[in-house]
């Protein structure tokens, strides 16, 4: 089979087209042919060694990505094979993720995908949907699980959501049944929030965005997907309600976070850090769970039309599709495995 590998951390050259055996699931794992292999920014963070030191020898990269089940291993339903799924954290822990026409990874992390959504979507999914799942789940008077109604009257400020986690922030929190205000850079990020479905878009580098978006919601945004915290603190804290959370997946800018303990204490704020691989298994198994019940209700579809644009290149210029998701390409960007 062909695959996608790196031997050491560094740039995206590192990266090379080789030949590999086919894989063989073991007790508990499936083998899936990819058709779609999602990029994240934690995959060139781990390739360039700023994630984490390489962990084995030689690395397939890849966490997300979306094929068919073409085999199991001891202790899996043989039904299986044959199955349409989306996968997630396939490399997280393991040396072979989806930039590969056939990957193994553990039976739970490959999600039925249903018939109507594409392996774009389904490629798509991952990392981001199941960090926005995380951040809509934090929150000390709100829900732990996601599911139609579950954040009935409730505000969820998306930042950035013309991102990929912003994106499925939007899109969840929509499902779910909140109110959504999004924060972009400009106006061709608002169309793409808003054809994600955010009621409300407002540009922070215009105007008085804080003022803005307590006219919108002016009791406070009872939920913050934060994506920048340290550009973003002082205007959260603007909008915040009292008991309400900031969950932030990242600090885009690297801008040192200056917090305002005197205001966060008074609104018994809460400032959720999270990143998925150390959620733990029963928060990844329920956010997994929830997702796979949006994707069924046709709540997260994919592509310009609908907020997320997808960029992609084919298997040999993996490297290419890298370098791209490092330069802030906007949308999602997706390596094609099969033709």
């Amino acid at each position: 089979m062909k695959a996608i590998v790196y031997r050491e951390n560094g740039g995206p050259d590192v990266l090379r087209l080789v030949d590999r055996d086919l894989p063989v699931p073991g007790p508990g794992e499936v083998r899936v042919r990819v058709a779609v292999s999602g990029v994240n920014p934690t995959d060139w963070q781990a390739r360039s060694g700023l994630a984490h030191a390489k962990q084995f020898p030689e690395v397939t990269p890849h966490l997300d990505g979306a094929g068919v089940i073409d085999a199991v291993g001891e202790g899996v339903d043989r039904s299986r094979v044959g199955e349409r799924v989306w996968l997630f954290m396939a490399a997280a822990g393991r040396p072979t993720g989806t930039a590969a026409e056939f990957t193994v990874v553990p039976a739970e992390r490959a999600v039925p995908l249903p018939d109507e959504a594409g392996f774009d979507a389904g490629a798509a999914l991952g990392v981001p949907a199941l960090t926005a799942h995380r951040a809509l789940t934090v929150a000390e008077d709100g829900p732990r699980r996601l599911r139609p109604g579950a954040l009935d009257g409730a505000v969820v400020l998306a930042a950035g959501g013309a991102g990929a986690v912003g994106h499925a922030v939007i899109q969840l929190a929509l499902w779910a049944g909140a109110t959504v205000i999004s924060t972009v850079s400009g106006p061709e990020k608002a169309r793409l929030a808003t054809a994600a479905g955010a009621h409300h878009v407002v540009d922070y580098r215009e105007g008085d965005p804080a003022a803005e978006i307590r006219g919108i919601a002016p009791d406070g945004v009872d939920i913050v997907a934060e994506v920048a915290l340290g550009a973003n603190i002082a205007l959260d804290l603007a909008v915040l309600r009292a008991r309400g959370t900031i969950a932030t997946y990242a600090n885009d800018g690297g801008k040192p976070v200056e917090l305002d303990v005197l205001r966060s204490m008074v609104l018994n704020a809460r400032l959720q850090f999270l990143v998925l691989y150390t959620a733990g298994p029963q928060a990844r198994t329920a956010a997994a769970e929830d997702v796979a019940a949006a994707l069924r209700d046709g709540a997260l579809p994919v592509g310009a039309e609908h907020g997320l644009p997808l960029t992609r290149f084919p298997l040999h210029r993996t490297a290419d599709a890298h370098r791209a998701v490092e330069s802030g390409t906007v949308g999602k960007v997706l390596v094609d495995i099969t033709s």
